[in-house]
């Protein structure tokens, strides 16, 4: 696998950021641009955690993959309340430029994303408002149900930042920032494939519960494994893996 670290200049946040690309180097990968998945960062991680705490690369060699692993701050991937418009930018703007600079599918069949923590959140915030444009979604430990825990006891810095993302956590039920809500009123059940996974002893298993039993009602395609795990990078490691496995890609060689 070729990696790369790239920085370079958003029109939309006004602010040069960082992504790190994995892309295949198997010739086999390259008959046709490879599929593209974005792999979305937690809340306190950047564009390069996902290569520092999971063997990524190795795994993606499988694969006929090119995987995009871009920096989100502490944004949600939200348009921020006080702040930059995020979701604008990992909406709109990244699949351009990434399209537009590397020779990847443009094909939304072709098209992942998937994330842990806050990154499983914007995940599935992506997969549900642009159904279009995502084939598959997959959240690992993600905050899923962020209207539950507006009453949770937070520490000064975790106050802060959903201070400036949200303005204040009361805003967000009911709001285009819950998922819940956004699932209740779901317009049409879309195409895309959902995959949701959380350790049992984790601070979110049960946003993973109710997003899992909300999504049964509706009928969306949702895939649910759970196991005794908690918040950590070895499940996260084990976990990317099986995400891998399900998404609808060729592998190109074994294990």
């Amino acid at each position: 696998m070729a990696l790369l670290e790239t920085n370079f200049d958003s029109q939309v946040l006004g602010l040069s950021l960082g992504a790190n690309l994995i892309l295949p180097e198997h010739p086999e990968a390259w008959k046709e641009p490879p599929a593209v998945l974005y792999l979305l960062h937690g809340l306190s991680d950047d564009n390069t955690i996902w290569c520092r705490r999971t063997s990524i690369e190795r795994y993606a060699n499988r694969y006929n993959l090119a995987i995009v692993m871009p920096d989100a701050y502490k944004s949600f991937y939200c348009d921020m309340h006080h702040g930059s418009n995020y979701w604008e930018f990992f909406s709109e703007e990244l699949p351009m430029l990434v399209k537009r600079w590397f020779k990847v599918s443009d094909d939304p069949k072709k098209t992942f994303v998937a994330g842990i923590s806050m990154g499983g959140y914007g995940a599935f915030k992506l997969a549900l408002n642009c159904p279009g444009q995502y084939a598959a979604a997959a959240s690992l430990s993600g905050a899923l149900d962020l209207a539950s825990h507006i009453n949770d006891e937070w520490d000064d810095c975790r106050r802060r930042t959903f201070q400036a993302v949200f303005g204040a956590m009361q805003n967000i039920p009911g709001s285009g920032n819950d998922l819940i809500h956004q699932l209740k009123n779901l317009d049409g059940i879309p195409d895309t494939k959902f995959y949701a996974c959380c350790g049992t002893e984790d601070f979110l298993y049960q946003d993973s519960l109710t997003f899992r039993d909300l999504a049964a009602e509706k009928g969306l395609r949702l895939t649910y494994e759970e196991s005794a795990a908690d918040h950590k990078w070895d499940y996260w490691d084990a976990s990317i893996q099986r995400v891998l496995e399900w998404l609808p890609i060729e592998n190109l060689s074994q294990p």
